[in-house]
């Protein structure tokens, strides 16, 4: 369920315009849940929405691209836009704007080799840079590192408690008997892209029973316990990045063409199935 805190007049409803498909489902799952998501004006709903797409679309990018999956000791990354440093992470270079670096893992990504954890990381910033004006980006990001789970404070990344993720959500699964030889398997960091399925860096995209038997077969002789979904979920600060948006004022939910249950009560407005 999701609830609008503040919605003079009720719902802005715009019968001109729909979201796109991805952004739908996106809405119908929030609208779906039994979690009730609140939030301050329709703005910071919609930039949510969008943003969680803008996820999925990098993470189905980063899994088509030709950037390879690497231990720290065997990471490799453009030296053109980062200096590898002697743990394995990628130093923004001083003469390079964060945007131009991001994207060349995208654009150069056969130069590139990185674990999972950093592959989260980078789907995240692309997200971003997508969502929000690129002088922000630039000044946000000034000095990025990417090294396993080291994040910029204005990501906001955050993990949670919680069984009942959303496209765009990062969820781990755990491989408790992992084989001592390959330390690197202990675990799957991945982006849950909606429709029951899954993107791993070294693995792809999968179902979560996909990547269970992935893990489930680097485990060490006469394992006895299988892999599974940790119930903790890593987001973004989507509330702190919507004051970077594009066009902030201009977003609206074309609510008018959309099957959900609209209510008000007092000022706050609410959506659900």
């Amino acid at each position: 369920m999701i609830r609008i805190l503040s919605s003079p007049s009720g719902f802005h409803v715009s019968g001109s315009s729909s979201l796109p498909p991805n952004e739908q489902r996106i809405l119908h799952a929030l609208v779906s849940s039994p979690e009730l998501y609140t939030y301050p004006n329709e703005q910071q709903l919609l930039f949510e929405i969008k943003l969680r797409s803008q996820i999925v679309q990098a993470s189905v990018d980063l899994a088509k691209s030709r950037a390879q999956f690497a231990i720290f000791r065997f990471s490799r990354c453009n030296s053109q836009f980062w200096l590898r440093d002697e743990r394995g992470g990628f130093q923004l270079r001083p003469d390079v704007l964060p945007s131009d670096a991001i994207n060349d893992i995208f654009v150069n990504s056969e130069l590139y080799a990185f674990e999972c954890a950093t592959a989260i990381v980078i789907v995240f910033y692309k997200a971003v840079l997508e969502g929000i004006d690129v002088s922000a980006f630039n000044r946000l990001f000034a000095h990025l590192l990417l090294y396993d789970w080291h994040t910029d404070k204005d990501l906001g990344i955050e993990t949670k408690k919680g069984e009942h993720f959303l496209p765009g959500d990062c969820l781990y699964f755990k491989n408790p008997d992992v084989d001592p030889l390959t330390p690197q398997w202990q675990g799957e960091n991945t982006i849950y892209l909606g429709d029951g399925l899954f993107y791993g860096h070294g693995i792809g995209i999968e179902t979560a029973d996909s990547i269970i038997a992935a893990l489930n077969r680097r485990r060490k002789q006469w394992a006895t316990k299988s892999a599974y979904l940790l119930p903790h979920i890593t987001q973004m600060n989507f509330a702190y990045l919507s004051q970077f948006a594009r066009r902030f004022d201009e977003l609206r939910l074309p609510l008018g063409r959309l099957p959900w249950i609209a209510g008000t009560l007092g000022s706050a407005a609410f959506l659900y199935r």
